[in-house]
């Protein structure tokens, strides 16, 4: 009969270092994807008109923001997913150690 291991009881102070690190991964995720989006519309802009198109704009019009308000989302939803993850496990964990 195998030895009936104890489950350890969930650590709290790893939900800040999850949620940031999936925050900074989902907004450089983020500015990649939206950087990409306004230098193809930038240049897009640059040939229709006939100029050279200013890369600055894809920047600071399309990326940054964007990055902005896709990390503020992230961050949010992360935090709301750790912290109801965290209950559940510390909910079965003691569900667990009375059986």
């Amino acid at each position: 009969m195998p030895a009936k291991s104890t489950p350890r009881p969930p650590r709290w102070y790893l939900i800040p270092v999850r949620v940031l690190l999936v925050t900074f991964i989902g907004t450089l995720i983020a500015f990649a994807v939206s950087l990409l989006l306004g230098i193809i519309g930038t240049v897009m802009m640059g040939w229709s008109r006939g100029i050279h198109p200013d890369m600055r704009i894809a920047y600071r019009v399309f990326a940054v923001p964007s990055a902005l308000v896709a990390g503020s989302i992230i961050l949010v939803l992360a935090l709301g997913m750790e912290i109801r993850h965290y209950r559940q496990v510390k909910a079965l964990t003691a569900i667990e150690r009375m059986s």
